[in-house]
């Protein structure tokens, strides 16, 4: 048997800068924690049960389907609105970003491999200030938008510097 299951970056708790899978996982939300209580009873079924286990930790996405409330969808909702600014944070959060299509496309290779299991992150491990994402992401789309940098504070719940390192 064969079983594949996303995980999520939240798992790692409030660690700060380059994860790798084989850390330790400290989560600090109720999401992170469940996550990580299933990966780890999965884990402990394995001696009972002879099954391979493969555990996709998702950090973040984007792209079609995004909640409304996310980063880039709010962002799009602005352009579209034609606001004259856009109310972010300082932007120095430095995160690793997936379009979707790489996301769903590396699920699909991973599940469908035989080689690898275990926790596998599913990253670009190109890390990324948020304010370069945006300005980029504006800059592939030709938007024009006044950035207001420092408006929100920084959450209280992500690490500032939070991406992740491709197995190697």
């Amino acid at each position: 048997m064969d079983i594949t299951i996303t995980g999520t970056c939240f798992e790692y708790g409030m660690q700060e800068g380059c994860l790798t899978e084989s850390m330790e996982t400290k989560p600090n939300n109720p999401y992170g924690r469940a996550k990580d209580r299933l990966r780890k009873k999965l884990e402990g079924l394995q001696a009972e049960f002879n099954f391979s286990l493969k555990w996709i930790r998702l950090f973040y996405m984007y792209g079609k389907g995004q909640n409304p409330n996310s980063l880039l969808s709010q962002l799009d909702a602005a352009l579209l609105r034609g606001d004259k600014s856009f109310n972010m944070s300082g932007g120095q959060q430095v995160r690793d970003y997936l379009p979707v299509e790489t996301v769903a496309e590396n699920i699909v290779a991973i599940g469908t491999q035989i080689g690898v299991e275990g926790v596998i992150n599913n990253c670009s491990s190109n890390p990324v200030t948020v304010q370069n994402f945006v300005e980029n992401y504006l800059s592939k789309i030709n938007g024009k938008i006044i950035l207001n940098l420092g408006h929100y504070p920084y959450t209280d719940f992500e690490p500032m510097r939070f991406w992740e390192k491709i197995k190697n």
